[in-house]
């Protein structure tokens, strides 16, 4: 008997496979421990906005939720509000539609805009790896479109309907949309804010040395997609990179009108320019915007709630909802 293979070390389980410093990690045994420290808080009436909030359940099965808002305008109004479906970010694997930092900035944006907004509740990776994200945004879409809540069926004018979202809330939004163009059906606009397009090649800074401190390395998003999506192709799987060899034609867009933004010291700035740019180029009929923040980093409007630049952003969103 071979000695020095009965001796064999066993396998470590507890063993970080995958670590986002200060947010996620993941053990070999499939533990997830999420290090981020997130302050989830129930739905209610906001004394500053006026919105009213609640949580519905869309399906029971998969715990798919979603949190809708409806502003205090709904009510002394004679027309029926745009409808905004937001998708959270957060690297497919963190936060919920009842994060703090979501639920406050939607009650500013559903009173400012006017809007009914739906933040939907979706499936995290990694114990829910892609498509799971994906799938739980459609059949979120499907079910505004029912309209089988009162809030919606009383509220909602469901021929303006707008899905948005940042980082990895992006991502899905432009997957819902080539979805959507591939069946045949538009919604009015799509909002794609700094959002998680990667590739195997680096473009722009992605991988350059900054001197400042990084939000995200390149390795860590390599990392990140390899891990929320075992299934993938590699970097250049066109979920993830959409301008790929191979991916569908931009050209087929299930909407009227895009925002792109971008913030210009994201390391993903490039992503959505470049997004932005083959958009135009593709032959799309619709009308595309882009907003570029300048001065600032990844998500910054979150983290700076009420400052000019945000207001300035907000300012840009309220505008796409209400342009006639």
């Amino acid at each position: 008997m071979n000695s020095s293979a009965a001796s064999s070390p066993p396998v470590n389980s507890d063993h970080v496979v995958f670590e986002l410093p200060g947010s996620i990690r993941l053990y070999r045994s499939g533990r997830v421990e999420r290090t981020y420290r997130d302050e989830l808080v129930p739905p209610s009436l906001d004394p500053t906005t006026g919105v009213q909030s609640k949580d519905v359940t869309i399906n029971a099965t998969t715990s798919l939720s979603a949190r809708l808002y409806l502003p205090p305008s709904a009510t002394s109004i004679p027309k029926k509000l745009p409808v905004f479906l937001t998708i959270h970010g957060g690297g497919f694997c963190l936060f919920r539609s009842s994060s703090s930092i979501y639920h406050n900035y939607l009650n500013s944006l559903t009173a400012k805009a006017g809007i009914l907004s739906v933040s939907v509740d979706y499936r995290l990776a990694p114990e829910n790896p892609l498509p799971a994200a994906y799938d739980d945004c459609w059949e979120a879409l499907e079910w505004i479109f029912a309209a089988e809540d009162p809030w919606l069926s009383s509220f909602a004018d469901l021929e303006r309907v707008f899905i948005g979202g940042e980082s990895a809330g992006g991502n899905i939004v432009h997957n819902l949309g080539i979805r959507l163009g591939g069946e045949g059906k538009k919604v009015e606009g799509l909002v794609m804010i700094h959002s998680f397009f990667w590739g195997k090649d680096r473009i722009g800074n992605e991988g350059v040395e900054s001197g400042k401190q990084e939000i995200l390395k390149a390795e860590d998003v390599d990392a990140l997609w390899l891990t929320v999506c075992p299934e993938t192709t590699g970097l250049d799987d066109p979920r993830i990179n959409p301008v790929a060899a191979g991916a569908p034609s931009l050209a087929t867009l299930g909407c009227r009108r895009v925002l792109v933004c971008v913030a210009e010291l994201d390391m993903l700035r490039e992503r959505g320019r470049v997004y932005y740019e083959k958009l135009k180029e593709s032959g799309w009929e619709g009308e595309a915007e882009f907003l570029e923040s300048e001065g600032e980093d990844h998500c910054f409007f979150f983290m700076k709630l009420g400052s000019l630049k945000a207001e300035e952003f907000m300012e840009r969103m309220v505008s796409f909802f209400n342009k006639s």
